[in-house]
């Protein structure tokens, strides 16, 4: 078990001194432990790239069975401490964006506040990726994965909407049409953003043609773009943030949203911490959807 530790944590951190560290072992220990994998049965696990190191085709299969046994053992300590009815442990978890995470935060931390949680920040790719590999317990994103492996809980329908410098030429006009984007220039996030996606199915449905005069990785680059007179954005409702320099367009965007969705692997809904973050995100589904109505 200690050599697959070994290589579990080299795999998981990309080198052998980060897999030391991780384990509290000396470099030499944990190459030595590969090493003795690889001999004893005649495979190679990794492709050595200087101090990194890289998981072969056979090697990336094992790591898939080493996650699962590896997180099989942290979710057996947590359900052992739970049973004090105090939960502990570690929540990891990634989304597209804080701002439909951090309330499901609050909410947990206030009935679980032993629960030390980190979060990470990346595309809908990444997170999806990190939560079948295992990275991540749960992810939120803002389009429903359909994907057998993954369970995903409908969060929030969030609108989007169109934003401009406040002296546009398009800023205070009333009653815009989507055909008075026509030409335009606009700040998008990276290919591959749910977001844009969304706004080019829109345009396309609408035959209007804008153009991408910047690309832009994070929603903040995209507003603070904007904001310098780059070109127009477009965000969800969520991530909007009032500023004076900003306007938000009074465009009829004909419905144009996207929902959030809380995942989580299949296999892992009944695991304790992830099931009780999914039941805070229903609650607050739920608050949400009374008060709407």
């Amino acid at each position: 078990m200690a050599e697959l530790k070994a290589f579990d944590a080299a795999a998981t951190h990309g080198s052998m001194s980060a897999a030391a560290r991780k384990l509290g072992l000396q470099q030499p220990t944990i190459s030595l432990h590969i090493r003795q994998l690889e001999q004893r049965f005649g495979v190679e696990l990794f492709f050595r790239r200087g101090r990194r190191v890289e998981l072969t085709p056979f090697g990336a299969s094992l790591r898939e069975i080493t996650r699962r046994i590896f997180r099989a053992e942290e979710e057996a300590m947590d359900l052992l401490l739970s049973a004090q009815n105090l939960y502990h442990g570690h929540l990891k978890l990634c989304a597209v964006g804080p701002y439909n995470v951090t309330p499901m935060i609050k909410a947990f931390s206030k009935r679980w506040p032993r629960v030390r949680i980190s979060v990470e920040l990346g595309d809908s790719r990444e997170v999806i990726e990190s939560v079948l590999d295992y990275r991540c317990d749960v992810g939120v994103v803002v389009h429903r994965v359909n994907d057998p492996r993954i369970h995903s809980l409908g969060f929030r329908r969030q609108d989007l909407i169109v934003f401009a410098p406040a002296n546009h030429p398009l800023a205070g006009r009333q009653g815009l049409s989507p055909s008075d984007l026509e030409g335009q220039d606009f700040v998008f996030r990276e290919v591959g953003s749910t977001t844009r996606k969304a706004f080019e199915e829109f345009l396309e449905r609408n035959d209007v043609r804008v153009r991408c005069a910047l690309e832009m990785g994070s929603r903040e680059a995209v507003r603070e773009a904007v904001a310098q007179e780059l070109g127009l954005g477009v965000v969800s409702d969520a991530a909007y943030v009032a500023d004076a320099r900003l306007v938000q367009l009074e465009i009829d965007t004909q419905g144009l949203s996207t929902h959030a969705h809380v995942i989580c692997l299949e296999e892992r809904v009944t695991a304790p911490l992830v099931h009780e973050f999914l039941q805070v995100s229903e609650e607050l589904r739920a608050c949400r959807e009374d008060k709407a109505a």
